[in-house]
């Protein structure tokens, strides 16, 4: 009652005994992992005096919890109110119902397939977390729904736009959550959000303190609820701040988990098609990874960039079968274009793909996989700013991986990438050795 009584948030502590009632096991471990047994309850039972079978509810306790008929009573004053304000203001309640149910507007997929043709068609070197920003400003205009955050690193991950309004405890109109350096909270709210329905929620914080939401997120994809993150700052390519900064296994980690979509854009166009699946997305949670550092637009015709939803695509081709297929995501697709450039002028058959989803690319159909992919080129080089061994999947046993297989080191972006391999020499070179 007095925790009632109270405005403020209010924690009730209470002491509890695991096993309470138990006479041989209750206070201990032995109760939490294992049955009871068939005497312990006997002597539970008796100890609690509790003469009823095995599911067996007295009447009287099941009245006292019963909230059928307070709930069909409510349900009912609810349905009068609502048929009410239907009445007085029939668009408001159609919007209302549009986004409880989770559904888009009705100019969702001309309006947002119209943006993303005119970012192919305007090219832009940016950072694709500031491609990120520039799509939540287009979707934005048409989501009145968006609930979005940041784990305060909101200029940093560039994830507020122009119509994004503070959420205070004295304004509720705000749709936009500052959770300060909590990232977990951040996640297992947004998770409430999405269950409550009527919004579509995104957060953010650098790729390498996805950690601390690990749970909520893996949680987010068993329940199947839609769950947006941004995750920037996804490689060595941050820099100075670095390993304790740097994501290296984090983003395989995200790809293996069951129900989790994960993309990695190579530019503005990529990055606008990942935010509208995700938009799109309802039974199941997104990972957005961006960089922090410019990226080059990549040319593109229009089948191209319908089939970057497809997770994987041919960016660039060569005539007749390749001998030689580059695989890249994020800012390596950059470094896979240049190689190939040198390698086919070179006199070498190359193919390099872009694959911003690899989960996606597994739910297409075998033929276009094979079309991407073809089973009789072995030849294969997976080039990505992370950790290595997650691309055996695609480039096979005798493909090569550029990657990462430790922990990154503090330095300038463009040192640590020559460093560790990201390097158009370096590329080129496992490309002869591999097909010599």
């Amino acid at each position: 009652e007095a925790a009632k009584a109270d405005p403020r948030p209010t924690l009730i502590c209470t002491k509890t005994i695991i096993g309470f009632g138990s006479p041989n096991k209750s206070g201990s471990h032995d109760c939490h992992g294992a049955p009871l047994g068939a005497e312990e309850i006997a002597a539970t039972r008796k100890q609690l005096g509790w003469e009823h079978g095995p599911f067996e509810i007295p009447q009287e306790i099941y009245a006292e919890w019963s909230a059928k008929e307070t709930g069909a009573a409510q349900e009912a004053a609810w349905d009068k109110k609502f048929a009410a304000y239907e009445a007085e203001y029939p668009e408001l309640a159609v919007e209302f119902k549009r986004r409880v149910n989770g559904e888009l507007p009705a100019e969702w997929e001309e309006k947002a397939s119209q943006i993303i043709a005119d970012l192919q068609a305007n090219p832009a070197n940016i950072a694709s977390r500031k491609a990120s920003q520039n799509a939540l400003e287009a979707f934005g205009a048409m989501l009145p729904e968006f609930m979005g955050g940041s784990a305060d690193l909101a200029p940093s991950n560039l994830t507020m736009w122009s119509g994004s309004k503070s959420l205070e405890a004295n304004d509720f109109a705000g749709n936009y959550i500052h959770y300060g350096v909590r990232e977990f909270g951040m996640t297992a709210i947004m998770n409430g959000i999405a269950l409550h329905g009527g919004f579509v929620p995104y957060g953010a914080t650098f790729l390498m303190f996805m950690e601390y939401a690990r749970n909520a997120m893996r949680m987010a994809a068993l329940m199947k609820v839609q769950n947006i993150q941004v995750y920037t700052h996804d490689s060595i390519g941050l820099g100075e701040d670095g390993p304790t900064h740097q994501p290296v296994e984090q983003m395989a980690s995200l790809r293996l988990t069951p129900n989790m979509s994960t993309w990695r854009p190579c530019d503005q166009v990529e990055s606008a098609v990942a935010w509208k699946l995700a938009i799109e997305r309802k039974d199941g949670p997104s990972a957005l990874i961006f960089s922090r550092q410019n990226l080059a637009q990549q040319p593109r015709s229009a089948e191209q960039v319908a089939d970057i939803a497809k997770g994987a695509y041919i960016l660039k081709d060569c005539a007749g079968k390749p001998e030689l297929i580059l695989i890249a995501t994020g800012s390596e697709v950059e470094l896979a274009v240049k190689a190939a450039e040198e390698l086919t002028a070179a006199g070498k058959a190359v193919r390099v793909v872009s694959m911003p989803s690899t989960d996606a690319f597994d739910k297409q159909d075998a033929a276009y996989r094979e079309s991407v992919l073809p089973s009789d080129v072995t030849a294969r080089i997976a080039i990505e700013a992370g950790i290595a061994d997650f691309w055996y999947k695609y480039v096979g046993f005798d493909g090569r991986i550029i990657g990462m297989t430790s922990f990154g080191e503090s330095a300038p972006a463009e040192q640590l990438f020559e460093m560790f391999g990201f390097t158009v020499e370096n590329v080129v070179n496992t490309a002869n050795e591999l097909t010599a």
